[in-house]
């Protein structure tokens, strides 16, 4: 449990991993979970995306007794939804969850998004089994959102198929700025990465590929550390989390990507599945 101070803002990694949940020795010091991260702006509780870590982060944040959250998708991609239905809190009947999404500009509504993923052909059973209240909530990349009135949480549209959105998140003077799936092919979208990771205090940035990988796999709406690096260099931003680790990185291989950082940017660290900072 993170300390109950109204003006901390807390970051737990709960998923860490992109495209696919792994597992195997290998990789336990990382872990293999997909993109789930909770942020604490004092009591407010938000989650940026439903990964699969997004299970462990349920029955965590139920056994606390917390009833209230804000639970913030970039995109809806399997990788980053499926934990959704698994998701502890979603079945306690005083719960009360709020899911947000701005990435198809209006095309496609939350809950419409939510149905979809739930619909019987892939899933036993529909949105209708959540007994919590919950609400959907849409926006428009590109918006500024307020979960709460201490909160002001600016929107950009990224660079990834079928859309994705980037995340800046501001709270008693510190921020954090969640950037995953994006790609390097728009200066449109790196320029909207500047702008959210502006003197950000954490940068969550998605360092998938190696830069020869990143070379041979541009459709894929994915980037490295040397980018991330840039970014946070060109932003002044002081801490990047390395982020959206490809599925059969090794816990040796992203120790060398991570040690590459450091030496270009000194607080540069890997993101771990348990991990926690306190800003």
């Amino acid at each position: 449990m993170p300390p109950q101070d109204e003006t901390t803002v807390f970051v737990k990694f709960w998923g860490v991993r992109g495209s696919i949940a792994t597992d195997g020795e290998e990789i336990m010091a990382t872990g293999g979970n997909t993109a789930c991260v909770e942020i604490r702006c004092g009591s407010h509780l938000l989650l940026f995306d439903a990964g699969t870590g997004l299970r462990k982060a349920g029955r965590s944040l139920a056994g606390e007794g917390i009833k209230a959250f804000n639970l913030f998708l970039s995109h809806s991609h399997y990788d980053h939804v499926i934990g959704l239905p698994f998701f502890a809190p979603l079945f306690d009947p005083e719960a009360q969850c709020a899911i947000w999404s701005g990435h198809t500009m209006g095309a496609m509504k939350t809950q419409a998004l939510i149905d979809a993923l739930l619909n019987p052909l892939f899933f036993p059973a529909g949105a209708g089994m959540f007994r919590a209240q919950v609400k959907y909530r849409d926006f428009i990349a590109g918006d500024v959102i307020s979960p709460a009135p201490a909160i002001r949480i600016a929107t950009a549209r990224l660079d990834h198929p079928g859309g994705v959105t980037g995340y800046r998140i501001e709270f008693d003077g510190r921020t954090v700025a969640y950037l995953t799936d994006t790609g390097v092919r728009s200066d449109e979208a790196r320029q909207a990465c500047l702008r959210l990771a502006d003197q950000a205090d954490l940068v969550i940035y998605d360092c998938m590929y190696t830069e020869a990988e990143a070379s041979e796999r541009v459709e894929f709406g994915h980037s490295t550390w040397k980018e991330g690096v840039a970014l946070c260099e060109g932003a002044r931003a002081k801490r990047l989390a390395l982020f959206h680790h490809a599925p059969d990185r090794d816990d040796g291989d992203l120790a060398g990507l991570e040690q590459l950082a450091r030496t270009r940017f000194t607080g540069a660290f890997a993101a771990r599945d348990g991990m926690t900072l306190t800003l």
